[in-house]
């Protein structure tokens, strides 16, 4: 459909002659041209959706400079003692931490880049710490984090904006200390998973257990690290 009004007119013509305009006094029509205000609507939503675009761009970039590159995660687990390993298979992947020291496994983490229709996740099945390094007072906010920012960063580098877990039951105690981590890193807490109710049937059957069901926004998490794996220029 035409948003231009419509130019053309009848002509008259009288006594059979037709009268032009003076050569020297050109006159001018001027049309002015309206339009819907629903197509000014679109003009303007389209404008600032552009610069909106534009901004979220620059946003990025600026934000993707402060993340903690893979190489520097595992450098700063070296300045800790802590040897650091990622195996991939396909969408699966093993992370395992040892002791520089001893060369005690420590602890371990597993999952899988899982594709779904909104994009990639980043499905943590679990974080695994030996029983000796329970009892360290940095065990889950020392080991647990750097094990954690290896499978994150590894998440983002496959394309992932979300990650997901869950914080098992196992103990009170224990079960306490992982949503506290968990909640400390930036994960969020989605829903509980007791075995109850006819929903949970789904979340045991994936994570096979029960417990406390996290996601967390995989950027987010990486800029919260910043400060504790970026090198300090």
């Amino acid at each position: 459909m035409s948003l231009y009004p419509c130019t053309k007119c009848p002509i008259s013509i009288k006594n059979s002659t037709t009268q032009f305009p003076h050569p020297r006094a050109p006159t001018s029509t001027k049309h002015k041209i309206s339009y819907p205000k629903s197509v000014i609507s679109q003009i303007s939503l389209s404008s600032s959706s552009s610069q909106s675009h534009q901004k979220t761009r620059t946003n990025g970039v600026n934000s993707e400079d402060n993340f903690p590159t893979m190489s520097e995660i595992m450098e700063a687990s070296r300045s800790q003692n802590l040897d650091l390993q990622l195996k991939t298979l396909g969408p699966f992947f093993r992370i395992t931490a040892k002791s520089l020291k001893t060369q005690r496994d420590l602890g371990k983490a597993e999952g899988l880049i899982r594709v779904w229709f909104q994009g990639k996740i980043l499905h943590l099945d679990s974080i695994r710490l030996q029983r000796e390094t329970l009892g360290m007072e940095k065990s889950i906010f020392g080991i647990g984090l750097f094990i954690g920012a290896v499978a994150v960063r590894h998440g983002y580098d496959s394309g992932c904006q979300k990650a997901e877990l869950l914080a098992i039951y196992d103990t009170e105690l224990y079960h306490t200390k992982l949503v506290n981590f968990y909640t400390r890193i930036g994960f969020k807490t989605v829903d509980q998973v007791s075995g109850e109710s006819l929903g949970d049937v789904g979340h045991m059957l994936v994570w096979g257990g029960v417990g406390t069901r996290m996601d967390a926004d995989i950027e987010d998490l990486l800029v919260k690290w910043c400060t504790r794996f970026k090198r300090k220029s």
